[in-house]
């Protein structure tokens, strides 16, 4: 159970740090904490690397190093490889014995290369313009380069532009995305380029290599790395795309690519049959057949990710996990290709499985703990686990046994802080299901504690076994409060049945189910004071904080409401992935089924408002806009309701900024703290 994880995690921690007086944790030690990235490990097996990010407070930033460890030394310590002061070392790839990396030292960013066995860093590139970030071929001798460039650029090289000295400042659009994410669409599309490795570096601007397909490669706005791959021999690129044309707001048809090294001949599409997603190509290391995952419903976002396998040679296609309902987050291929690493979500944990590429024969290799990186090794695999009371760490992973953990990067900053315990529980929710759920308790606590009742986003989401920066649990329970989160209909790592339930019924069972749960949990836990509760969600749990205003009006003492959607009307107009508003209300238009849309509409309840309100809002969120969270503190005002509203001018639909962040976390936690003061 997660209690036992984090119990022998912090018992671990404490033999490396000896422990002052014991304290509860708070945002500031979280903010503190160095976070590590996705590891890279050298083909023997001996060196493994990461990114490593330091939080400057003073500055308001992030900034990166890069670290190694010696995998073939047990007892081994992490130690620093490139660390420049003031200067970002990033995105690591080992490649032969080279570590290749993105650095911004002088100013520009650049791809630099550095000995895995140590040295001194060099340069490669000399492009202008930026990028977004690459992939070394695994034979060496060229880079996949993806930057923001204006449609059908030749090479890196930016375009040159007259500017006429007299035209307006206003942006014009005959399409739509005009906007997307946190950013105004400026015409520009993310798109792949090579440049020729030498023992030289990687000079010029290379040659584009997607002859014009209209698209983001990788996709917007958070694809990277793992859209891309390199064919083993180095000679073809396949990478996933979805073509804009003017319907790319309702479209969710990433299709895989391929394409020719050298920019010869056009891209061909492998998956022109499927109208829905494609995405995560990945080569095997024997170059014979490509991995990816494939969903079947067109314009739905959370459908299953069913993990496709096609053999290069033949163009055979088979799909390996259709009988298991559960969808695959991420692949990694063990270095002899007689083996999937994937990652996936099950009931509130976030496990690694290894897949049978013959048999398609799934099993399972981690229980508890969110995996959020996979790096595959000559032995198993090294992974990064977190859980709700730990932060990530490397942990190395064989076929049999548990998890070897490799690191304890955090040791220090955690030490003498007590972290409270996790008991999961299930009962019984709408539609007779069992649903679940977790209750966090704080250390060393009596008697009764008020309750945070934290509601997840997505809402095709899961309040799992996981660390989060944004929305702690472990912070919460430091300031006092008993979190209790359910997993209601429409949450992930329950079958897709169960995430399919909450599509055009999002104020019915999962409101049910929060209900249910909250009962449920405070019936069994005697140290949570029912009576003195606050419940509080994001973006999907936003949209429930303002949908009990009205149709739970008097059940708790104070509520949290961050990004969510307040009027369905305008949240169908003002969006910008149109795809997702449309889905989640029964596939069609506002204009063409407003009934739909209204049925769960929280502003036709806000004669129901009653119960006060803290609305927080991101000026640069395109996805729930800011609109939507003034809206609602006007109508918390006009009712006379005690009500906050709190808007980053900075942020987009998550706050990042570290001093914002903290900031947040005082908001909300003073809010709580007003109404539930006995």
């Amino acid at each position: 159970m997660r209690t036992l994880f984090a119990a022998s995690l912090l018992a671990t921690v404490a033999v490396v740090a000896a422990p002052a007086a014991a304290r509860q944790l708070t945002i500031d030690d979280v903010a503190s904490l160095s976070r590590i990235g996705a590891p890279t490990v050298s083909a023997d097996g001996k060196w493994m690397v990461w990114a490593q990010r330091e939080t400057d407070l003073a500055a308001n930033r992030g900034r990166y190093d890069l670290w190694r460890l010696d995998l073939s030394r047990k007892g081994a310590k992490p130690e620093p490889l490139v660390a420049e002061p003031e200067v970002n070392e990033n995105d690591p790839q080992i490649v032969g014995g080279t570590v290749y990396f993105s650095s911004n030292k002088g100013g520009d960013d650049a791809i630099w290369s550095v000995p895995v066995a140590g040295g001194a860093p060099r340069k490669l590139t000399g492009f202008q313009g930026g990028f977004g970030g690459f992939k070394v071929a695994p034979t060496a001798d060229r880079i996949l380069v993806w930057a923001d460039r204006k449609p059908n650029a030749p090479s890196l090289a930016p375009a040159i532009e007259k500017k006429d000295p007299q035209a307006g400042e206003g942006r014009v659009y005959d399409k739509l995305f005009v906007r997307h994410w946190d950013t105004w669409v400026d015409g520009s599309h993310s798109q792949l380029f090579v440049l020729p490795l030498t023992a030289a570096g990687a000079p010029g601007d290379g040659v584009a290599i997607e002859h014009g397909l209209d698209g983001d490669a990788p996709s917007r706005p958070f694809g990277g790395g793992e859209e891309v791959s390199w064919s083993a021999d180095g000679k073809t690129v396949y990478f996933a795309l979805r073509i804009a044309g003017t319907t790319e707001p309702l479209s969710t048809n990433l299709d895989i690519w391929s394409a020719p090294a050298d920019g010869s001949s056009a891209p061909v599409n492998l998956t022109p049959a499927n109208r829905a997603t494609d995405t995560l190509p990945t080569v095997s290391p024997d170059g014979r057949s490509l991995a990816w995952v494939a969903m079947k419903r067109p314009g739905f976002e959370a459908d299953r990710q069913v993990l496709m396998l096609r053999d290069l040679a033949s163009g055979q296609v088979r799909a390996l996990t259709e009988s298991w309902d559960r969808s695959v987050s991420s692949i990694a291929w063990s270095p002899d290709s007689k083996r999937l690493y994937v990652s996936v979500q099950d009931t509130q944990e976030n496990p690694l499985f290894a897949v049978d590429p013959a048999s398609g024969k799934v099993t399972r290799l981690t229980q508890q703990g969110h995996v959020s990186a996979v790096a595959a090794t000559p032995k198993g695999a090294v992974i990064a686990l977190n859980s709700l009371t730990a932060p990530d760490d490397f942990y190395a992973v064989a076929s049999k046994g548990k998890p070897v953990r490799l690191t304890q990067v955090n040791a220090a900053k955690l030490a003498g802080i007590d972290m409270p315990s996790v008991t999961r529980f299930s009962f019984t929710g709408a539609n007779n299901d069992t649903v679940w759920g977790y209750a966090v308790k704080p250390a060393g606590s009596t008697g009764k504690v008020p309750v945070a009742f934290m509601v997840h986003g997505g809402p095709q989401g899961s309040s799992d076994n996981s660390w989060s920066y944004r929305w702690n649990p472990a912070v919460f329970a430091g300031a006092g409060y008993g979190l209790v989160a359910v997993d209601f209909h429409g949450s992930t790592g329950y079958g897709q049945a169960f995430t399919d339930a909450i599509s055009n019924n999002w104020g019915g069972w999962p409101l049910d189910d929060l209900k249910a749960g909250l009962k449920a949990a405070t019936d069994k836990f005697g140290w949570l004071d029912g009576d003195r509760a606050c419940a509080l969600g994001a973006s999907y749990g936003g949209y429930m904080m303002n949908w009990i205003e009205g149709r739970w009006p008097d059940r708790f003492k104070c509520i949290v409401q961050h990004d969510g959607v307040f009027d369905a009307r305008a949240m169908a107009y003002e969006t910008e992935e149109l795809w997702f508003d449309e889905w989640e209300h029964g596939g069609k238009a506002y204009y063409e089924d407003p009934a739909a849309f209204e049925k769960w509409n929280p502003v036709n309840y806000v004669q129901n408002w009653k119960t006060p309100q803290l609305v927080i809002t991101g000026e640069r969120d395109f996805r729930i806009p800011y609109t939507q969270g003034i809206a609602a503190f006007t109508a918390l005002q006009r009712r006379g309701i005690p009500s906050r509203l709190l808007v980053n001018p900075n942020e987009n639909h998550w706050v990042l900024k570290p001093n914002n962040s903290r900031q947040w976390y005082r908001e909300v936690l003073g809010w709580m703290d007003r109404w539930t003061a006995k």
